[in-house]
């Protein structure tokens, strides 16, 4: 879990990345992939010259399970929240796989309150837009998060919290 702010005077824009800690990204998991299906492949293909075909087969669904494995990783290895704190805006972007979601709040009138429970994400309110970010911070990051974000935003604006 990654929490990138970058915070600066009151005038210059401020801005937070909210990303999956990812080891491993997703042309690097294509690679990978690939020369497991040459290693696993050839070993098939030689027990399949042997006389023992059904290797192969098992060797194909093998590789097709892990793929579609590979896929749902690789899909939202770029998952992220990026917020940014301008004169007169805060822009939330969400990105889920392919769905990205943009949002713009009035800072003057924006809440920031934790959700109870488990998940304890950050809410941002306005105008009836509620937003929840935070999903890749610890809980102890998220409540940082959201008191960088009341300190940020002018006064009055965590009115929730």
């Amino acid at each position: 879990m990654n929490m990138s702010a970058s915070a600066a005077s009151a005038t210059k824009p401020q801005q937070w990345v909210l990303k999956r800690n990812c080891s491993i990204t997703p042309r690097q998991l294509g690679g990978i992939y690939a020369a497991l299906c040459c290693a696993s492949l050839g070993v098939a293909l030689l027990c399949t010259l042997q006389g023992a075909w059904f290797v192969l087969v098992f060797a194909v669904l093998e590789l097709c399970a892990v793929g579609a494995a590979f896929l749902v990783y690789a899909r939202h290895a770029t998952d992220a929240d990026y917020l940014a704190l301008a004169p007169g805006v805060l822009e939330v972007e969400v990105v889920q796989g392919a769905i990205v979601k943009k949002f713009k709040f009035d800072p003057r009138r924006t809440r920031v309150d934790m959700v109870d429970g488990r998940q304890g994400l950050v809410v941002l309110e306005d105008s009836g837009i509620r937003v929840e970010v935070g999903r890749f911070l610890t809980q102890w990051k998220r409540r940082q998060l959201a008191q960088q974000l009341r300190l940020a935003l002018p006064d009055g604006s965590d009115a929730m919290g």
